[in-house]
């Protein structure tokens, strides 16, 4: 089975909980849209949490965010394939997972293409306080152009996007951050997103990176709820 759920920020105890409860195995695949934050001290208390997170009985199946390092900037991973796509994996948590932005998997019978990353609001905070910041935390524009390129292959068409951050048409405005000045944050993947948006022929479009739980028409932002990855018309898939 396939499942999905928001932002988890190295914090893992519902992901144990729905395993627990749902009787889950390695061979089923809990997706992250991005901050999962398996890697962001880099440094022993990753490999902590990364010892406690192989023994799951479950696959996560990572986007990236914009509060942890890329996992090709991370000597230790290494690329595999995987459900018809390359993702990034350390031999010593086989079933720890990171997608590669633009790549296209098979989820069972559907297709989804990942494009993962966003602005952190929180960006001087973090290097002010010595908390780990990343200037990878955004496409590069040879990401954008691996992303249109990998879209022309399938005709700009798929059955799921799973993305960080969302569209700028889409943005959960009322869920802005009181204390952030918004003409000072940098919306440009935002912005991206709406431009590949409107070329786009999906059925479902997942996010994370807003902490809220939102839907609006065919777009789902996530944060604390898990659901199936499944078609609406079989029902809401929440658990």
């Amino acid at each position: 089975m396939f499942y999905i759920t928001g932002d988890t920020h190295g914090e893992f105890d519902r992901i144990e909980e729905f395993c627990n409860d749902y009787c889950t195995s390695q061979d089923d695949v809990m997706i992250i849209l991005g901050d999962a934050g398996i890697n962001y001290y880099l440094d022993e208390r990753d490999e902590r949490l990364k010892d406690d997170l192989v023994q799951l009985p479950i696959t996560l199946f990572c986007i990236h965010g914009n509060h942890e390092e890329r996992p090709s900037e991370i000597d230790t991973y290494e690329e595999i394939e995987w459900n018809g796509g390359i993702v990034y994996m350390e031999p010593e948590y086989p079933n720890i997972l990171f997608a590669k932005d633009g790549e296209i998997y098979n989820f069972g019978e559907r297709t989804a293409i990942v494009i993962g990353g966003a602005y952190s609001v929180d960006k001087y905070y973090r290097l002010a306080k010595g908390l780990p910041w990343f200037d990878t935390e955004q496409p590069t524009e040879e990401t954008k152009e691996y992303v249109r390129k990998q879209l022309d292959k399938v005709g700009w068409g798929v059955d799921y996007v799973l993305t960080h951050t969302v569209p700028e048409f889409i943005e959960p405005t009322w869920a802005y951050l009181p204390t952030i000045d918004q003409s000072t944050v940098d919306k440009s993947t935002e912005k991206w997103l709406d431009e590949l948006e409107k070329k786009m022929n999906y059925e479902y479009w997942y996010a994370g990176h807003w902490h809220v739980e939102h839907q609006e028409a065919s777009v789902r932002i996530m944060y604390e709820e898990i659901e199936e990855l499944a078609d609406y018309e079989d029902g809401d898939g929440m658990y």
